[in-house]
């Protein structure tokens, strides 16, 4: 890993001091750099001393996720939102645990709980990309209308899934939420940027 001054001196920080918290921050720098093996090391160690700290919570949460251990880090996310239920960083993390899993009615369900939290967050624009990445095609079939509800969104995947896995069934439900995503998209862009009259 290259040299990177705020991981090196948070280092030398816990060294001082091995009860900082300040382990947490270097976790989740360990997890931005992608040394997630790094990052869960460093959580496992400091929350032996301070368990009950959220933000390192998630961020082992996320870190085993992106090592593909979905059970460990549903494990972490799931006992985050015990505690702390509208932890966004939790909810989209636990979204992306059952996107990855192929449960499409929990992670609408997850998705639907950030949304709810999130208002104008800028990261849900990028939720969408990833969404469109993952369906890889757009489906002129089928697509919602501007008013269409969770309900309906979580209903179409429900009975998608109801027939068991199947990766058409999930590309389709992927790309009506996706569709609807988009819809809330330009709703929200022309409330916060209305047009000129």
């Amino acid at each position: 890993m290259p040299d990177n001054p705020r991981i090196d001196n948070l280092r030398r920080r816990i060294q001082k001091d091995p009860a900082s918290i300040a382990f947490a921050q270097l976790a989740e720098e360990y997890r931005l750099a992608g040394s997630f093996r790094e990052a869960i090391e460093v959580c496992t160690a400091g929350l032996k001393r301070h368990p009950g700290y959220t933000s390192a919570r998630v961020t082992l949460g996320r870190a085993l996720l992106e090592l593909g251990e979905t059970d460990d880090a549903y494990r972490e996310l799931t006992d985050v939102l015990k505690h702390a239920p509208e932890n966004l960083a939790a909810i989209r993390g636990l979204a992306e645990v059952h996107r990855r899993r192929g449960e499409l009615p929990e992670a609408i369900e997850q998705f639907k709980n950030a949304f709810e939290l999130a208002g104008s967050d800028p990261g849900i624009e990028q939720l969408v990309r990833d969404l469109r990445r993952e369906v890889g095609q757009k489906t002129a079939a089928g697509a919602p209308r501007h008013g269409a509800s969770w309900g309906d969104v979580g209903a179409a995947a429900a009975a998608t899934a109801a027939d068991g896995p199947d990766q058409a069934r999930g590309r389709r439900v992927s790309a009506y939420l996706h569709r609807w995503l988009e819809a809330i998209m330009a709703e929200r862009r022309g409330r916060l940027y209305p047009a000129k009259s």
